[in-house]
């Protein structure tokens, strides 16, 4: 039974599963906070590049 205590303290295979969590965690919390300080600027940004497609859309519609 010790010999298993030792074995199990020693093993350290599990860290590395743990490590690359932790960093996916923080990468998904960064990329939250950017999307919260830039979501209505990214959407006025969509909008304003679809209003234009949607005009163009419609000059080349008219010109046929």
């Amino acid at each position: 039974m010790k010999n298993i205590a030792k074995r199990f303290i020693a093993d350290e295979s599990g860290a590395t599963a743990i490590e690359y969590g932790m960093v996916a965690a923080m990468v998904g919390v960064a990329i939250v906070g950017i999307f919260t300080q830039f979501g209505s600027k990214l959407k006025d940004a969509f909008t304003t590049l679809g209003t234009g497609l949607n005009t163009q859309t419609t000059k080349l519609g008219t010109a046929n």
